[in-house]
């Protein structure tokens, strides 16, 4: 798939969130990076979390790192939670978040939980399925457990998406361990971590690297 640095999100967030991800969006494409998603969480009090990825799918420590250290001194400016919090930065993980038209490409014939803004058949939101099809608008999501009788497959239309992510399976971890191999990276696992406290400077914040 293409990899296009300003493909159009399709994702429900908050307004803080879509306001941190209009900060965070544009510094990590100036490091060739492209934003996943913008999550805020009262975890150990509050927590921002951002994934990111390179044009591959893969997103390394030091490509956490390299993106945190970019984004600290911003963050630090724009100031948009008005609290101390942790900083998160990670790769999207192996069941990761589908945001885009080349998400759902990239991932025909695996499975995937969906839910939608507002309904677009009748009043269901919520689908668990396998991905049949995508173009830049649209995807295609087959429940395996259709009633008789009822075309299992449903066209959505992107712009209706508020989330979806993709569901572990062995099929799923088989493409990951593929792709490992072909691309080791020790580290795929690991989140950078930065502690952050908008009342201090940004070099006197706590960084420490942990594990999922």
């Amino acid at each position: 798939m293409a990899f296009d640095l300003n493909e159009k999100r399709y994702i429900k967030e908050t307004g803080l969130e879509a306001r941190i991800a209009a900060i965070v969006e544009p510094v990590a494409n100036d490091l060739g990076f492209s934003l996943v998603r913008v999550k805020v969480t009262q975890e150990n009090g509050c927590t921002l979390q951002i994934m990111a990825e390179d044009e591959n799918g893969r997103f390394t420590i030091q490509d956490c790192e390299a993106l945190s250290k970019d984004l600290n001194p911003i963050l630090d400016v724009e100031d948009p939670i008005d609290r101390e919090y942790h900083l998160e930065v990670s790769s999207p993980g192996i069941d990761r978040p589908l945001v885009r038209a080349r998400d759902f490409q990239t991932y025909i014939g695996h499975e995937a939980r969906i839910e939608l803004t507002d309904p677009v058949e009748g009043d269901r939101k919520r689908y668990r399925g396998f991905i049949a099809g995508a173009d830049d608008d649209s995807f295609t999501i087959t429940l395996p457990d259709a009633p008789a009788g009822t075309d299992p497959n449903h066209r959505l239309p992107l712009a209706a998406l508020a989330e979806a992510k993709l569901i572990m399976t062995d099929k799923l971890m088989d493409m990951a361990r593929i792709d490992q191999e072909e691309a080791p990276i020790d580290d795929d696992e690991e989140i950078e971590t930065v502690e952050f406290d908008p009342e201090d400077q940004p070099d006197t914040a706590d960084n420490d690297t942990t594990s999922n």
